[in-house]
């Protein structure tokens, strides 16, 4: 599993592996388990501390058919694996705030952890908020962890995260901050030091008599 993983050098001299393909952005999205499980499992195999995982998928859409079809749904398989924190994304924007306070009133309804759940608003352009995302902010930051604002940083729209060495200092300031924010609501759940990674379970192999 590390050798699958792609190297990535951190600005202070660390190092990431990603699990990726390198493809451009615009290439179509590749063919991934959607059971938030068979992740977990790959995290223990390649006997990683901590994990980031990136999913695309709509979070309240998903709550709303699972409770009509009657099923946990792929939500409520993210939060419920060991360990795990939560962390929401959106736009600034009056429309994204509108989405997120519908998103997290669909994870209260349906029990899911809020208390350790991180919200991150991303600014789409300069300057300051709009006012109702201000407001929203406000609101929602009794309900979750943490709420993080990232600012516009017009090198990640142009080139993702290929130059990290080009990132805005209020960029890496939002990435402490967020990476703080995820850490303090593991602590305040499960205590701090944190218990070990998990390590996958040894496998019998039977080996034929001679």
């Amino acid at each position: 599993m590390r050798q699958a993983a792609a190297g990535c050098a951190a600005p202070n001299g660390a190092s990431w592996q990603v699990l990726t393909d390198g493809r451009d952005w615009h290439s179509p999205p590749l063919a991934l388990p959607q059971d938030p499980a068979a992740w977990y499992q790959l995290a223990a195999i390649g006997g990683w501390q901590a994990v980031i995982t990136d999913t695309p998928h709509p979070v309240a859409h998903d709550i709303l058919v699972a409770r009509c079809d009657g099923r946990a749904g792929q939500t409520r398989g993210w939060c419920e694996l060991p360990y795990a924190v939560p962390v929401l994304c959106c736009t600034a924007t009056a429309n994204g705030m509108h989405a997120l306070q519908q998103t997290v009133m669909a994870m209260q309804a349906e029990g899911l952890p809020l208390q350790r759940t991180v919200i991150v608003m991303v600014a789409t352009a300069g300057g300051r908020p709009p006012a109702v995302v201000r407001a929203g902010t406000t609101m929602l930051a009794s309900r979750a962890a943490a709420v993080v604002d990232v600012p516009y940083d017009p090198d990640i729209r142009a080139y993702g995260l290929r130059r990290t060495s080009h990132l805005h200092s209020r960029t890496r300031q939002a990435a402490d901050r967020l990476a703080a924010a995820v850490l303090d609501a593991a602590h305040t759940t499960w205590g701090d030091p944190l218990p070990d990674a998990s390590r996958p379970a040894r496998v019998p192999v039977a080996v034929p008599a001679l």
